[in-house]
């Protein structure tokens, strides 16, 4: 009896710590429909542990795994971001998050550094890159030097306002692909492993067929005013847009087909309309969707490690929207007159929970929130040699708008700082005035590039007036690459990572970051076959010289007037045998039928 009792008193101890801690693991779904058919979800994970207990590789919620690189790479803050397609800012509004949690096409990271010197980071920064690349199946070892920079006032540490004693590192690799292969890593540092609550919902399927998706993860470091109690906290999320038509498609034939003729709805009043020839009209109804439609599953149970009263998923609709949920589930709205008004759901532990919206007609007015700077970067010019770099930026509020300016180029690509032009539109000047740099720019941070040691990097301190335009263009060179450096698919060109820009001001939109796509730059680029070209005639020269040669060589040469019976009386001598031996050959075998 006595042998029982500390089996049971330690089991005693690690429920009561369990709850305890429960309320240290918090994971939520946020649902918000959005025009044209299309579905924003946002899953959000987070986990909080004393710094102490991580620094003694007590892990509890924190994963381990992730937790044991940033400890041996001596990173105090981490930044990781997965992200495929194209937020359209003009049909979906504003980002999730502020654009805080989005990262380029791609891969992008950033971390800070705990080291003496920047000399001493550096190996840090690597370890941390090849760690993770493990880590997540992706091809962060490939951000080396070329691709790793040192920005100055576009990101801001979480864990320390100064960051005294770190140095920040960011890395992008704009052509990589995201695939389940990084997904299901990202579901194993969650506490349930994606077996449930809301990470039951993340498929590959699902998640990789949305038109815009990006998984993330923040780790910081948390602490009070006077700095004694400290939390180490990591965030994980998912953000996808999804067409709920799209994504209703069943997995057994999740082909696309088009629709038939007689299910078209079209616009007959277009002058083109035909038999042929079909413009469709917009919806007139809201699409239906339920999480079983949309994900292809409903949730079976809430993750066990949360807290009990916590209300995992979130419906952003109007009060006035008809909704239908499971049984034993409690609901609870936001208060009248809010904005955005929305309904949470609390997860009966016993029974599964699904979310169906009927279709409603009309299509109810989504207000969405406008971005406070619009963006876009080209490529300018033409040829093998040369080119051009043009930034628009627009401020559509009425209040100036402060921000900071990120891009980085690949070393090859070598741009002229002195054509650096702006151009300035106001709603009362009409056209495009050119006005000087120093009237937009208010600080340059500018770190050249050196030949495949490191690419150029470009930081702009601008203020934009209210309402208007402006365009940044400027020059740059393009460099001739060595044969072996470029990739197998050297014709379709090279990707140059997008440009990131952090708002100052105004004060609500303090800290909202925004992406620029990211752009294909054409190089010169050698005819490849050429070599094997040059190969095969080389080849096929010297073997017809080559046997030639050896022919002459090796062969021996006899006169005929040295070779016996080569004669005329020879000649004859042959012909009268082969005669004699024909007519001995036929007289056998006439003998042969005599007898």
């Amino acid at each position: 009896m006595q042998s029982l009792w500390l089996p049971c008193c330690l089991i005693l101890i690690w429920l009561s710590k369990l709850s305890t801690t429960a309320s240290d693991y918090h994971e939520l779904l946020t649902l918000k429909p959005l025009p044209l058919g299309n579905l924003l979800a946002s899953f959000d994970f987070q986990s909080n542990q004393s710094l102490a207990s991580f620094e003694n590789q007590d892990f509890r919620f924190f994963p381990r795994s992730l937790g044991q690189i940033l400890q041996h790479a001596e990173a105090k803050e981490l930044h990781l971001r997965f992200t495929s397609g194209r937020w359209d800012p003009e049909i979906w509004g504003s980002r999730p998050w502020d654009g805080y949690k989005e990262g380029g096409t791609g891969v992008e990271l950033w971390a800070w550094i705990d080291a003496n010197t920047e000399e001493q980071a550096y190996p840090k920064w690597l370890t941390l890159t090849q760690s993770l690349s493990g880590l997540f199946c992706a091809s962060l070892n490939f951000i080396d030097s070329t691709r790793t920079f040192k920005p100055v006032e576009s990101f801001v540490s979480n864990s320390r306002p100064k960051a005294d004693g770190l140095h920040l590192f960011h890395g992008v690799l704009p052509g990589e692909v995201v695939c389940t292969e990084n997904l299901t890593p990202f579901l194993k540092l969650l506490p349930c492993k994606g077996k449930a609550g809301i990470s039951s919902l993340l498929d590959g399927h699902k998640l990789f067929d949305s038109s815009w998706q990006s998984m993330s993860i923040d780790v910081r470091r948390v602490c009070s005013s006077d700095s004694a109690n400290c939390t180490v906290e990591i965030s994980q999320s998912v953000d996808m847009v999804l067409n709920i038509e799209r994504s209703k498609r069943p997995k057994d034939n999740p082909i696309p087909r088009p629709v038939p003729t007689d299910q078209l709805i079209c616009d007959q009043s277009k002058p083109y309309h035909s038999s042929d020839a079909c413009f469709p009209v917009d919806l007139a109804a809201e699409a239906p969707w339920s999480l079983v439609d949309v994900f292809g599953a409903s949730i079976s149970r809430p993750c066990p490690l949360t807290d009990e009263e916590h209300r995992p998923v979130c419906l952003v609709v109007p009060h006035d929207r008809q909704v239908f949920v499971s049984s034993n589930v409690f609901e609870s709205k936001s208060p009248a007159g809010s904005l955005p008004e929305s309904r949470c759901y609390h997860i009966h532990p016993e029974y599964p929970f699904d979310v169906e919206l009927p279709s409603q007609s009309p299509i109810p007015a989504y207000a969405l929130p406008q971005e406070p700077i619009r963006v876009e970067r080209t490529i300018t010019g033409f040829g093998a040699a040369s080119g051009g770099l043009r930034t628009v930026l627009e401020n559509p509020l009425s209040t100036n708008v402060t921000l900071v300016y990120y891009e980085t180029l690949p070393w090859y690509m070598r741009p002229y700082l002195h054509t650096l032009q702006t151009t300035l539109s106001l709603p009362s000047t009409t056209p495009p005035m050119s006005i000087p740099t120093t009237s937009l720019i208010i600080a340059i941070y500018y770190r050249p590039a050196l030949d495949r040691e490191r690419g150029t990097q470009l930081e702009l301190h601008l203020t934009l007036p209210p309402s208007s335009t402006a365009t940044l263009t400027y020059s740059f060179e393009k460099t001739i690459l060595r044969y072996t450096e470029y990739p197998p698919d050297a014709n379709r060109g090279f990707n140059v990572a997008p440009a990131v820009l952090r708002v100052l001001t105004p004060p609500q939109h303090a800290n909202t970051y925004l992406r620029t796509t990211s752009l294909l730059l054409p190089l010169p680029t050698p005819d490849f076959s050429m070599p094997y070209n040059v190969i095969i005639l080389t080849s096929t020269v010297i073997a017809l010289a080559f046997g030639n040669i050896f022919n002459l060589l090796v062969r021996r040469f006899v006169g005929a007037d040295e070779v016996e019976g080569l004669g005329l009386s020879g000649l004859k001598d042959k012909v009268r045998s082969r005669f004699r031996a024909l007519a001995e050959r036929i007289g056998a075998k006439r003998r042969q039928k005599i007898e």
